[in-house]
Parts: structure tokens; C-alpha cells; sequence
């Protein structure tokens, strides 16, 4: 039976994180946003920068960015930038980025930073659109059951490389989604520790050739950087577990095709939950919905013979 709204029991309401706008003595422009302030601490204005990295200062955790004209604050010039550790890992000197401009006083810092080159851009939105284009074609049957194909995409993972679905073709894939912020612990934090689990467990019994996909419902807020950090502070293994984000509109075809349910309302996010096994084909196989499954179940179907 397909998934619908009413029948769903793992619905929930997950809070996210919203900002204060409050005007800034700086005047900003159409593109820039204000921070939250106090009044002893200046004032935050966040700008879109886009620019090329010129250099990666790993010791003093600072991007040098060579970027374009920023509106109402500064004409295009080199400049250094303060950066997450993880931000700093993804990045390439070379490479063209957007990402948001934090203006703390005299401290400069970039945050949401994305890659901005042409190959990337281009292979993402053709993606998100032959994705589109399928689920259109799908109508009322976009929901794949088992047995089905994975649809194709091509997302980014936590190091900010593309990775289309096709990669994983020859290996068992156990695919999830979850995003960051979620707050409520038996919902992406139970599903993100399940999974965990579930990847020793399977090594332990000799399972080989199988891989673990998480695809983020947050995109806007779930840069590669952030999925970077978000495995990093939690100890997880990466060398077979991809944490995956792009375009919004690739992800709401990815979730709608595969059944799992994603609403906004505002600051909060209403989802449902699902697991979902393909085997070395590309087929749906084996699917779960909710945080909870056995972890035997999965690992008897991930091991060979």
C-alpha cells in the first residue's frame, strides 16, 4: 500500500532554528539580511558573496577569497574570511563558491558556502530537472514500490563532490533522510544512529560492497559544510556513508517518488521517516518506515549468498 498523509503514524513536527531580523545601523541592501543584535555587541549584516578561493590557511582556519562586488558594502577585492573547520576541509584553492557573508563588527565570516563553478551548477540543475521531468511523467504513480528502480539524481555530498545515484550501481545501498536541526531524538537523530549501528553490525557479519545514504530534508540549511561537521562531531564513519544535499527542488522529487513525506510550516518542518534497501541493480527492495527497524533485517539482506 503507498504512504499517504492520513495512514503515516511516524509523522512529527521538528523544530527549526529561526533568526531574529532587526534593522542595523549599516544600510543594507535588497540582497543582505540582518542579524540578530544586542546592545553590547555590534551589529551582524549578512550579505551573498560569491568568489573564487585563492587560498587555504588551514593553521589560521581562514579562506582567502578572491569575490565579486558585494552591493552595498564592498567593490570586488581579495579578501581573508573566518570559516567552519569543516568548510575549510571542503575547500579548494581554484574553486568558485557562493555563500553568505557575516559582518560581526571588524570580523568577517562566511557561512552557507556552496560550490558556484559552471560543471557543477550545470550537472545539478540537469539533474533536478530530468528528476522533475520524471516525476511529472509518474503522476499520480510517482511513488516507486518495491521492485521499482531508484530514481536517478545527482546530488552533493559532505566533501561539496557530485555524486549521482548511478555511482553506487553494483552495491547494496541502505538510504535514509534526515536533516540537522531536527531536535526531537527519536526521530533524524534515532534514524541517523540506527544507520550507524546498522553499518558495524553488517561488518561485523561480513558484509561487503554495501553502502549508506543519508539525503538531507533541509538543503537550505544542510550545506556540505554543515553535513561535513554534522558526521564529524558525531564520530561517524564516512568511508561507506554519504550525507547528501542540493537543489530543493531535487530533493522534494527525490522524497516524493520514495514516498516520505516533508512539509514546511513556517519555522518547523512536519516529515514522516523511511529506510529504504536497493540491491546491486538498482531495485527497491526492502523498505521501512519510521525511525525504529531491525537491524538484523537489514543486515541479513545486506550480506551476500
Amino acid at each position: 500500500m503507498k504512504p499517504s498523509y492520513s495512514s503515516v503514524t511516524t509523522l512529527a513536527v521538528c523544530l527549526l532554528m529561526g533568526a531574529c531580523a532587526k534593522q542595523e545601523p549599516v544600510a543594507p541592501t535588497a540582497g543582505a539580511t540582518p542579524g540578530p543584535a544586542h546592545a553590547d555587541t555590534p551589529a551582524e549584516m549578512r550579505y551573498p558573496l560569491t568568489g573564487e578561493i585563492v587560498k587555504v590557511d588551514a593553521e589560521r582556519q581562514l579562506l582567502h577569497v578572491s569575490h565579486d562586488k558585494i552591493p552595498g558594502y564592498m567593490m570586488a577585492m581579495t579578501m581573508e574570511f573566518k570559516v567552519s573547520k569543516a568548510d575549510l576541509a571542503n575547500a579548494k584553492v581554484g574553486q568558485r563558491i557562493r555563500a553568505e557573508l557575516v559582518v560581526h563588527g571588524e570580523d568577517l565570516s562566511l557561512e552557507k558556502i556552496w560550490p558556484d563553478d559552471t560543471v557543477t551548477k550545470t550537472t545539478l540543475d540537469a539533474a533536478a530537472n530530468a528528476l522533475a521531468q520524471d516525476t511529472a511523467m509518474r503522476g499520480k504513480e510517482a511513488y516507486r514500490e518495491i521492485g521499482e528502480a531508484l530514481p536517478g539524481f545527482t546530488l552533493l555530498d559532505q566533501e561539496g563532490r557530485t555524486v549521482a545515484a548511478s555511482r553506487f550501481r553494483g552495491k547494496r545501498i541502505v538510504l535514509n533522510f534526515i536533516f540537522t536541526r531536527c531536535p526531537i531524538a527519536t526521530m533524524c537523530p534515532a534514524a541517523t544512529l540506527r544507520m550507524a549501528q546498522l553499518q558495524k553490525a553488517a561488518r561485523e557479519a561480513g558484509a561487503q560492497d554495501f553502502e549508506l545514504v543519508s539525503v538531507s530534508m533541509d538543503p537550505k540549511y544542510d550545506t556540505p559544510g554543515v553535513l561535513r561537521e554534522y558526521a564529524e562531531v558525531r564520530g561517524l564513519d564516512t568511508t561507506n556513508w554519504s550525507f547528501l544535499t542540493g537543489p530543493d527542488a531535487a530533493v522534494r522529487h527525490l522524497l516524493a517518488q520514495l514516498g516520505v513525506i516533508r512539509e514546511f510550516e513556517g519555522d518547523t518542518i512536519k516529515h514522516t521517516l523511511a529506510t529504504v534497501l536497493i540491491d546491486e541493480q538498482g531495485r527497491i527492495v526492502h523498505r521501512v518506515d519510521g525511525s525504529v527497524w531491525q537491524i538484523e533485517e537489514f543486515v541479513r539482506r545486506l550480506k551476500k549468498g
